[in-house]
Order: structure tokens, then C-alpha cells, then sequence
């Protein structure tokens, strides 16, 4: 049986007539890594701030492991929603020390929050001589200390180079492993998709879906298709049973099939009306296609 580990209800801030956040209403479950998307503005890190207790909501409520939030509450929850910031001059070790007092944790854990982010090696050099990459490795790992059951993190790998974004992909992979559920804001949808177990899409405040990845992406199947007669294609892919709906892709034309359907059948009608096919293939929907797909939908409900 699944464990609540946050449950919002209808929460909303207002700032004057702007409502960052609409009568939002998520559940995080024990365990598990949640991708709160969205672009610019839909709500994301006054959501996560809310949470923290670092912005008062407006109106709506949430609780942290079933309980009205408390300072023993907090403890069980870490977060880190800005550019590190540790002081420059000092060692790795060091600055976890001074993170260590804060939270009234033991320096124990200090060795092994720094293997878990593979910084033992470079534990006594001077935080201004890490790299991005490790500098954010080193936030992580202050947020490890005191033993958190749940990690927050907004925009965990901006600014980060392609090897930067791997390092820390598979870092919260292996803390998840561990036991930990995470919930991060992010803007890379494929880095979302490649990570979380579940997704959440925001805009203006609102929520547009909630659910597992897995379903997003399993829950149809686009086929590329191509031919010397694209318009006779076209007809028969616009009249079929089997198609949700057509675009065109530059020389080819892409199928949404229903649930249940795959290619062959496409192929069969196609060919049992005497229309020469020169590409047939499925392509994976991603989750950055069902993003832009429902900020589309939105769009034109509110238009």
C-alpha cells in the first residue's frame, strides 16, 4: 500500500490579480521520483516554495506525512531551490560541518554524504576549485545530511554541460534507490523522462496532468508513414478506424494509433487499397511530444 508523503489541496497564491498558483491539488507517494514540469511562469518554484514554508499561500492547505507542518516535520524534508552557495574559501568537509550544526546533525555522515556524491577524493579542496558539476554534487550532499526522507530540487541541473546533466541524472537515480523520494522542478523534459517515475505538468498555476511516465508514454503509438502517393495515404489514414489522428512531417505523415493497435494494420489497409508504401516505422512518443500536446490543448480551451 502506497505511503502519502505530501498531499496538496487546492492551494493558490495570488500576487494582486495574478494567481501563480490556481487551486492546485497534487499527491507525492513514498518512494518514488515526481517531475513537476512546466514552462515559465506555470507555478513550479512558488509551488515548491509554498511546501517549504518559504511562502505563505493565499488560500488551500498541504500536509507533510499526513500532518499539518511542523519544525520536527521539517527535519524529514531537504531541499535545494537556488545555485549553491557554500563559502568559497573553505573545504568540502568544512562547509558540511557548518551545514551539520545548522541541522543539529552529527559530522558522522560527513564521509559517506561525500562517497555518495563521489567527493570523498576531493574532500579537503577548496569549494571555489570544484567545478559546476561538483559544486552542485556538494549540495546534494548537504542535503543528505540529517537523514531526509524526502529531497527537493528546482532546476537540479541548469547550466550543467551534457556530462554535468549525466553526473547528477544518475546521482538522484541512486539516491531514489536508496529509499528517498525526490520531487524536482524542471524545464528538460528529457532529462524528466530519462529520471522521474512520475510527472506533473503545471501552467498558469494549474494543473494540466498528473500520472505515471510509463502510462504518458505507453498510453498510444505514432507511425511514421511515407509514399509516392502521399495525398491517397492521407485519405486513407484520415478515414481509418484504427487512427486517433494525422500530421505531416515534413515527407511523411504521423499516425496517433488507437490503444491496442500497431502498425501491421495500418499497413494491411494501405496495401489492400493498392497504395505503394516506401516507409512504415514507429517512433516512441516522448514526453516532451504529450507536453507541448496538452499546453496546446490548454491553449485552446482558454482561447
Amino acid at each position: 500500500m502506497s505511503e502519502e508523503v505530501l498531499v496538496i489541496d487546492k492551494l493558490t497564491k495570488r500576487y494582486g490579480k495574478l494567481k501563480a498558483v490556481d487551486e492546485l491539488s497534487i499527491t507525492i507517494e513514498k518512494g518514488n521520483i515526481y517531475g513537476i514540469l512546466g514552462p515559465n511562469g506555470s507555478g513550479k518554484t512558488t509551488t515548491l516554495g509554498i511546501v517549504l514554508d518559504a511562502i505563505n499561500a493565499t488560500s488551500g492547505s498541504f500536509k507533510w506525512f499526513g500532518e499539518t507542518p511542523s519544525k520536527a516535520m521539517r527535519k524529514r524534508v531537504s531541499a535545494i531551490l537556488e545555485t549553491p552557495v557554500f563559502y568559497p574559501y573553505m573545504s568540502a568537509v568544512k562547509n558540511l560541518e557548518i551545514i551539520a550544526d545548522i541541522k543539529e546533525a552529527s559530522y558522522d555522515q560527513i564521509p559517506d554524504v561525500l562517497k555518495t556524491v563521489d567527493l570523498l577524493a576531493r574532500k579537503n579542496s577548496k569549494f571555489r576549485t570544484y567545478s559546476l558539476g561538483m559544486k552542485q554534487r556538494l549540495a546534494i550532499a548537504a542535503a543528505l545530511i540529517g537523514n531526509p526522507e524526502v529531497l527537493i530540487f528546482d532546476e537540479p541541473t541548469n547550466g550543467l554541460d551534457p556530462h554535468g546533466i549525466a553526473e547528477i541524472r544518475n546521482l538522484i537515480k541512486k539516491i531514489a534507490n536508496e529509499g528517498l523520494t525526490i520531487v524536482l522542478a524542471s524545464h528538460l523534459l528529457d532529462e524528466v523522462q530519462k529520471v522521474c517515475t512520475h510527472v506533473v505538468v503545471l501552467e498558469k498555476g494549474k494543473k494540466l496532468f498528473a500520472g505515471k511516465v510509463d502510462e504518458v508514454l505507453g498510453s498510444s503509438i505514432l507511425v511514421e508513414i511515407a509514399g509516392p502517393e502521399m495525398d491517397k495515404i492521407e485519405a486513407v489514414l484520415n478515414k481509418s478506424e484504427f487512427v486517433v489522428k494525422v500530421e505531416r512531417d515534413d515527407k511523411m505523415f504521423i499516425a496517433e494509433l488507437k490503444t491496442g493497435i500497431d502498425s501491421s494494420a495500418i499497413n494491411k489497409s494501405l496495401v489492400e487499397q493498392g497504395i505503394t508504401i516506401s516507409h512504415i516505422s514507429l517512433r516512441k512518443k516522448s514526453l516532451e511530444n504529450y507536453f507541448l500536446e496538452l499546453l496546446a490543448e490548454s491553449h485552446d480551451k482558454t482561447s
